[in-house]
């Protein structure tokens, strides 16, 4: 690594000579970055029979269903697609919904949240969860008040749909194999994804008895196998013997079931041929890609398309597969986070690491004769939290974690795309991850505990390789005559505070003032070059830009400002992080 000095002084000789070529440049133009995307506007399909067994002249104007058989998307992303990427000539790209200040804009697939707006820890905690969903008082639920009406349509945790009057929906799901983690993960997950910003559902702990339930008769549900099998009598008696028990109460994942017409999972790659709204490649979607990072630190290894849903939402409520409407994106299922096995010790020892089936692994064992150790040659689990499997801080090294098996989008995140994630986590301050931890609701305090430690560890660790190479400052804004942001870094303590040295050049490699305060906040006092009057507020010699080191990251951030005289002050255009 070059000296800092060093390094400095070729960005600002870059940046002057950048400064100094006018049309040459990368010129933004002079307008507001782009904050939503257009692809929540109302769109109009055509119709077609749709018959049911209670309508079976049903006509539907929504998406036709999409279904993702579980073990044809494993072969086509663990042996298809691999192979048929290697006869490839495809140039690695950035991604393309990013705004011109770096960032994704809102989206059927994306809300911007924590990244932009500060959250207290209550709303952290409700997550996805409108105040009518929420399950309270659940210790007095009248006897026969939620009807069971829908066996579980696949997956490997057991489960079945519930109508509660007044609150809608939910898909109930047990604690299997593991006592508490499965539905503690599949809480701390979904909270956790809400709050970067994806669309999930709500998802609770609840405790009840069992004399609540009622069942309807004549239901069925699909395994994991895609066999259908009878929901009857004895399947519930056979599930509810299975569930965690505090008491007389038992222990559910509460899932709100999404409203709209739920038309399948969405696909990792491709675009959605019968979404007119749909048209970014869903593998060169930032926010796609940037999940990899997100899907790390909770160790969400199935992150695949089957936990996944696309969902119609009409126009007209009462016509939920009616037309005009619009798709919205969803993940589902986190409860394989945080340290889930497979029955196969050695496959649950790899998870994270390796793929199920890894050709890389494999070439490079065949060449070295498997001696070199592996990570998970060493992996143990901790005495007394076992029920967190191989879910660990030490074996963690974020830019080698792999999930279950390729993920097209994952496997296209760019250093950019790692770095833009990386920026929103760093806005778990340790108070919200203790309260992630406290969201799973275990019966021994030790487990939350343990818990919170290691994901705050994880974080440290994905902070530290991703907020140190392309610059961490953010929250770029011009106050007065001055351009301030928030170094990331430095506000979550990533290095030594004493390692932060500021400084900043504009045009010509001119040195600019920098004044700092609570170590992480920073404004850069720019001068004015132009007068109020004279040329269009977009030539060409009202732009300018401005480098910003921090001692710390590799790169610098370029911002680029139009300045537009004394009077009216600056504009920013945008801004780039260069490797």
């Amino acid at each position: 690594m070059k000296p800092i000095r060093t390094r400095f002084a070729l960005c600002l000789v870059a940046l002057a000579g950048l400064t100094a070529c006018g049309a040459a440049q990368r010129r933004f133009a002079l307008r507001d970055p782009v904050a939503v995307d257009t692809d929540l506007r109302s769109v109009t399909l055509p119709c077609r029979r749709a018959p049911s067994e209670k309508e079976p002249d049903h006509v539907s104007c929504a998406p036709e269903p999409y279904v993702s058989p579980l073990i044809w998307d494993g072969a086509d992303n663990m042996v298809f697609r691999p192979f048929a990427e290697v006869w490839a000539l495809e140039a690695a790209q950035e991604a393309v919904n990013v705004n011109s200040m770096d960032e994704v804009p809102d989206s059927a697939w994306f809300t911007n949240r924590l990244g932009i707006q500060p959250m207290d820890t209550d709303e952290l905690l409700h997550g996805e969860c409108s105040p009518s969903q929420l399950l309270l008082d659940t210790a007095n639920v009248p006897d026969g008040s939620w009807v069971i009406d829908k066996g579980k349509q696949n997956g490997a945790t057991p489960g079945f749909r519930i109508k509660i009057a007044g609150k809608g929906k939910y898909l109930l799901k047990v604690d299997t194999p593991t006592p508490e983690r499965p539905s503690a993960a599949a809480v701390i997950g979904a909270l956790a994804y809400h709050a970067v910003g994806f669309n999930f559902s709500c998802e609770q702990v609840v405790y009840v008895k069992a004399s609540v339930f009622k069942l309807t008769p004549g239901l069925t549900y699909i395994d994991n196998s895609e066999r259908i099998r009878p929901f009857d009598a004895k399947a519930l008696e056979k599930l509810l013997a299975k569930v965690v028990h505090k008491g007389e109460y038992l222990r559910f994942q509460a899932s709100a079931w999404l409203e709209g017409s739920l038309i399948g999972p969405f696909r990792y790659e491709k675009t959605r041929g019968d979404d007119p709204n749909d048209v970014i490649p869903h593998e060169d979607r930032r926010e796609l890609r940037g999940a990899r990072v997100l899907a790390a630190w909770l160790d969400h290894f199935d992150a695949r398309e089957q936990n996944t849903m696309d969902v119609w939402v009409a126009d007209r409520k009462d016509q939920p597969d009616s037309s005009p409407g619009h798709i919205v994106h969803h993940y589902l299922d986190t409860s394989d986070c945080l340290g889930s096995e497979w029955d196969w010790e050695p496959i649950s020892r790899r998870l994270g690491h390796s793929y199920i089936v890894d050709w890389g692994d494999v070439g490079r064992d065949f060449i070295t004769l498997g001696i070199p150790l592996r990570p998970w040659d060493t992996a143990v689990k901790t005495p007394g939290q076992e029920i967190f499997g191989y879910y660990d801080v030490a074996n963690f090294t974020p830019d080698r974690w792999k999930n279950e098996y390729p993920n097209p989008a994952f496997s296209r995140m760019t250093e950019r795309d790692g770095a833009w994630m990386a920026r929103i986590l760093s806005r778990f301050s340790p108070e919200l991850v203790r309260a992630l931890a406290s969201a799973g609701q275990f019966s021994d305090p030790a487990n939350t505990a343990y818990l919170g430690d290691v994901l705050e560890g994880r974080l440290e660790k994905i902070l530290d390789r991703y907020l140190t190479r392309l610059s961490p400052i953010a929250d770029v804004h011009i106050d007065g005559g001055m351009l301030c942001g928030t170094d990331l870094a430095a506000k979550r303590g990533v290095r030594a505070p004493a390692l932060f040295r500021f400084r900043a050049s504009a045009r010509d490699g001119i040195p600019l003032a920098v004044a700092t305060r609570d170590g992480s906040s920073l404004c850069v006092t720019v001068p004015h070059r132009a007068p109020d009057g004279g040329p269009p507020d977009d030539d060409p010699s009202r732009y300018m830009g401005v480098a910003i080191e921090d001692g710390v990251a590799r790169a610098p951030l370029l911002a680029y400002l139009y300045d537009l005289g004394p009077s009216r002050g600056f504009r920013l255009a945008g801004l780039e992080r260069p490797e």
